[in-house]
């Protein structure tokens, strides 16, 4: 029993060691939109908030959701973030990274059932998760576009045929007639004025 403990702490600690790479590993589809700078670490974390956004609006499992936001790209970790133009000419064996990965987590039966009903997208949770995955990239997109990258539009144009919830679908006006910086912009008026009284 104490052999076994041990092990799974052991594998608790590298696993949680092995997830920092993702603090620092690009996304990278930048390198062809022409601007923008985003790990997969960053990424994730927008993924888990959307999906949580969601499910709340969808009355869906909340946590499950949020798991699979959480899990859906673990295994970039091993793999790195292969973009679609290089998803043409390399394949990355992303079971086998994942597994490998969640190897000698005492919850990873649960991690790899949870991703495979993600990928089956047969239920709300998955679909939702999958859809938090989409609208994160549409945001950064839109940032980008915002910034003044005109090629970030049509990349918009194509992603967000990927939607497949209708409470994901009505977020896309919002996200498409807001600037990414209104959120601070429009707090005051007051805010050129400054803080300095010299």
């Amino acid at each position: 029993m104490k052999d076994n403990f041990e092990d799974s702490i052991q594998g608790i600690v590298n696993f949680i060691f092995e997830a920092s790479v993702l603090q620092n590993t690009q996304r990278s589809g930048n390198v062809f939109l022409g601007s923008g700078k985003q790990t997969v670490g960053s990424h994730i974390f927008r993924t888990i908030l959307i999906g949580f956004l969601l499910s709340k609006l969808a009355n869906a499992d909340t946590g499950k959701v949020m798991q699979m936001c959480l899990f859906h790209d673990i295994e970039e970790t091993r793999t790195g973030d292969l973009n679609y133009l290089q998803q043409k000419y390399v394949k990355s064996d992303d079971r086998k990274a994942l597994e490998n990965a969640v190897d000698n987590l005492p919850s990873k039966d649960d991690i790899l059932e949870l991703v495979n009903e993600y990928e089956a997208l047969k239920t709300i949770e998955a679909k939702l998760a999958k859809d938090a995955d989409t609208l994160e990239l549409l945001f950064y997109l839109k940032e980008e576009l915002d910034k003044g990258n005109l090629q970030a539009e049509n990349w918009i144009n194509h992603a967000q045929k990927r939607l497949i919830t209708d409470v994901a679908k009505k977020l896309l006006p919002g996200l498409k007639n807001t600037k990414y910086y209104d959120w601070w912009y429009n707090l005051s008026n007051e805010w050129d004025k400054g803080n300095k009284k010299w």
